[in-house]
């Protein structure tokens, strides 16, 4: 009887030590397989990973058949009746584009002749208010500039004044109060300001200028310079199709078709419409120029 007993309990005690080894074998491998799954996402997201890439690039990469389908399918069927000439079709509105129009993903809509969308306005800079941003920017930058220059002895008095109050609290009592070194710190902080938006917004400002004067906007800048290298591969010289001279790229932005429109339409305050509807690209009858622009 005592035989058998010993003989179950060492079968017992060897049944519990290959169930151990068992398990641990079994939690050896759990191990391991959780190990590989996590080196494996490491190197998957080392390779993939871009910090300039989101959920909606993904969406557009998946959606990019389906957008070839509706763009070339529309072109083949023709875009309903209208004289207005369409380029193609705008992929997040699935609308016919007109030319020289750009969807918005922050507006999330197609603006006409856009240029750029302004965090400070909170809206997109086309068409419409092109002229409106423009002339903030210019008369802004002219009125900092104003303040500046004729503020700079004002400037220099204060300055020289705290630094003269500075070095005489170091050997006697401050000769000047509380109160008037406040006003002095102003009117130099008033002054830096100033100077540093008017040196701001004159590069913007002669930015736009230069891309008025050439027909251009800022999306349209990027495009043309990659075309006009695209085509200089080949070979060939790249035309602006919209620009019809400097004089006149700038006339037709400002709104300017008499001489009396440089004083009711510019340096006045004026709400007048800018030329055309955003959807064709033609001269006005008054401009004389040998070309005329026509939508692409």
């Amino acid at each position: 009887m005592r035989k058998r007993l010993r003989c179950i309990r060492a079968a017992m005690r060897l049944l519990l030590k290959c169930l151990r080894l068992g398990r641990r074998r079994q939690g050896k491998f759990f191990h391991h397989a959780g190990t590989y799954w996590s080196y494996t996402k490491l190197c998957a997201n080392s390779l993939v990973y871009n910090s300039f890439t989101n959920s909606d690039v993904v969406l557009d990469s998946l959606f990019e058949p389906i957008y070839w389908l509706v763009d070339h399918v529309t072109r083949w069927f023709g875009v309903g009746k209208s004289d207005v000439p369409m380029v193609s079709i705008c992929r997040k509105c699935i609308n016919p584009k007109p030319p020289r129009t750009h969807h918005c993903s922050i507006c999330n809509r197609c603006i006409l002749k856009m240029d750029h969308h302004c965090p400070w306005l909170n809206n997109c800079v086309g068409h419409f208010n092109h002229r409106y941003f423009f002339s903030f920017c210019l008369f802004m930058t002219l009125g900092c500039v104003y303040c500046s220059v004729s503020s700079r002895q004002l400037f220099v008095d204060a300055y020289l004044t705290i630094n003269v109050s500075d070095q005489s609290m170091s050997t006697a009592a401050p000769t000047i109060s509380f109160r008037e070194r406040a006003y002095h710190k102003c009117i130099i902080y008033l002054w830096v300001l100033c100077s540093s938006v008017a040196l701001a917004l004159s590069g913007l400002t002669l930015w736009h200028i230069v891309l008025i004067l050439s027909g251009e906007t800022s999306i349209e800048r990027h495009i043309n310079k990659k075309e006009r290298q695209r085509q200089k591969q080949k070979g060939l010289v790249f035309r602006n199709p919209y620009h019809a001279g400097k004089l006149n790229n700038l006339k037709l932005f400002l709104g300017i078709e008499k001489p009396s429109h440089w004083i009711t339409h510019l340096l006045l305050p004026s709400s007048h419409l800018p030329h055309g509807d955003g959807m064709t690209w033609t001269l006005p009858p008054t401009f004389s120029a040998e070309k005329t622009i026509l939508a692409i």
